[in-house]
Order: structure tokens, then C-alpha cells, then sequence
């Protein structure tokens, strides 16, 4: 009886003289991605003041926001309305049941007119149906890092941004 010999084969095509190529499968590549953007938003906060920074910034743009909502309200519905803002408390109110709360580690200032203020403690801004307003300031600070919402009188306009403190 004859036997044939064959030289055995791995089944995947390695064999003695050869290797096997290993790529990364996508899991591993998905990781890699996700590591890199985390290492990003970690290196992006620390560069612009971290995450009382990046508070701040959200705080300050919630703010404007909601007051122009109350300017378009006071606009679209011919009525006065007003925004309230406690900053003691750190919370704001807006028309509509709109309220929110600010960062316990904000310290918050506002000035305005008087007259529209409800309580001495709270702030307010009215805004008038022809956009005008009584026009008011608020400050939003946490360490080094300022941020300040302006409200003009005349028209209305709400301005936004960071405060820039001259350099020592």
C-alpha cells in the first residue's frame, strides 16, 4: 500500500516559512478614536480654563439667551415682560415658565433699574413691545475668569462675551 505524503497545511495559510499578518479590527480602532477625542476635550478645557471655564461660558450664554427670548416675547405679544434674576440664589426666571439655575461656584452680580425690581434682592430686567428695555448688567465670575451679559436701555440689544481684565 501506497502512501502519499502531503505536507500539512495550516488551515488559514500559514506554514512554516511564513507569517500571518495581524491587522487591528475595529473595536480596537474605535478605542483609539475615543481615547484621542477624550484627551482633546481634556486638553481643550484645560487650555480654556477648565470646567468652571467652560460653566461659565455656558452660564453667560443661557443668560443672553433667555433675555432675548424675553425681548422677542415682550415684541411678539405687545406686552411688557420681565426677566428676574436672584443672585443669592443663583437662579433666573424668564416668561413662559422658563427658569434655571446657575453653578454654586459662580459668583453672580447684577445691576439694573430699581423700580422694575420686585423684591431688593432679586434683579429684574423689563422689556418694553417695541424691544426697547430697562436696561441692566449682569456679571458672572469664578476665579480670574469673568464673563459679562449687558442689556442696552434704548434698544434692547443684549451683548454677551467674556470680560477682559487688563493685565497686571
Amino acid at each position: 500500500m501506497r502512501v502519499a505524503c502531503q505536507p500539512l497545511r495550516h488551515p488559514h495559510g500559514v506554514g512554516p516559512g511564513r507569517t500571518r499578518t495581524r491587522g487591528s479590527s475595529l473595536l480596537e480602532m474605535l478605542l483609539v478614536i475615543a481615547l484621542i477625542a477624550m484627551a482633546g476635550v481634556l486638553a481643550a478645557a484645560a487650555l480654556n480654563g477648565g470646567i468652571d471655564g467652560m460653566r461659565l461660558r455656558t452660564a453667560g450664554k443661557a443668560i443672553a439667551s433667555q433675555l432675548r427670548y424675553t425681548r422677542t416675547q415682550a415684541i411678539a405679544t405687545g406686552t411688557p415682560q420681565r426677566f428676574l434674576i436672584d443672585p443669592l440664589q443663583r437662579r433666573w426666571e424668564a416668561p413662559g415658565g422658563h427658569h434655571g439655575d446657575l453653578p454654586s461656584s459662580l459668583q453672580v452680580r447684577f445691576t439694573g433699574a430699581r423700580q422694575v425690581q420686585s423684591r431688593e434682592d432679586q434683579g429684574a430686567i423689563q422689556f418694553f413691545p417695541d424691544g426697547a428695555s430697562t436696561g441692566g448688567r449682569i456679571d458672572l465670575q469664578v476665579k480670574d475668569a469673568r464673563w459679562r451679559v449687558d442689556v442696552g436701555w434704548i434698544t434692547g440689544e443684549v451683548r454677551s462675551g467674556p470680560l477682559r481684565t487688563p493685565a497686571p
